[in-house]
């Protein structure tokens, strides 16, 4: 996939070099549906960085002023025409807008080159900035999943189940 390039960021593939910064925010995951991707140093960042090279379904968002990835996006198509869409930031920079404006190219760019009817987001509902940054996207909510998914156990072993809602948006309502 070519490069995306905003004010801003630029939308790449990961590439190597990009490990340190992958292991900035994935050897402590905010959000506990990333808990399985965990990185605990850089030998695990470096293959991790190299199997997503050879994919097109995540993309390291990075900073056109450094060049330094700060987070990612993912999309994984469901033919003929949905995607399901996500994002994982480095928190040294949340709160700067670099998700909405990635996701926001990246939603263009499903829309238009790969010709996407439907994007659909899950998020946790304890994800609260992910929540509104779906708001902020012109996502709308279209259902709870009530204890839909275990990312963790408590100590005892059991899982611990998550409540999940799934937010979507359609091709025309992003024209809109």
């Amino acid at each position: 996939m070519d490069p995306i390039i905003t004010d801003r960021l630029i939308l790449r593939p990961f590439q190597e070099g990009d490990a340190p910064d992958l292991l900035a925010y994935l050897s402590h995951p905010r959000a506990s549906c990333f808990l399985s991707l965990k990185l605990d140093d850089l030998d695990a960042a470096a293959a991790e960085v190299d199997a997503r090279s050879r994919s097109d379904e995540h993309l390291a968002v990075c900073l056109r002023s450094t060049g330094r990835a700060i987070g990612d996006l993912f999309q994984m198509p469901e033919p003929p025409d949905t995607h399901s869409v996500g994002w994982n930031f480095n928190a040294e920079f949340a709160g700067a807008g670099y998700a909405a404006e990635a996701a926001r190219a990246l939603f263009d760019h499903l829309f238009t080159a790969r010709q996407a009817r439907r994007l659909y987001a899950y998020v946790e509902d304890t994800n609260i900035a992910s929540q509104r940054l779906c708001e902020r996207l012109g996502m709308r909510k279209e259902g709870l999943f009530v204890e839909f998914i275990s990312f963790t156990t408590d100590g005892d072993g059991n899982p611990l189940y998550e409540n999940t809602m799934q937010y979507a948006i359609l091709r025309k309502e992003w024209r809109a």
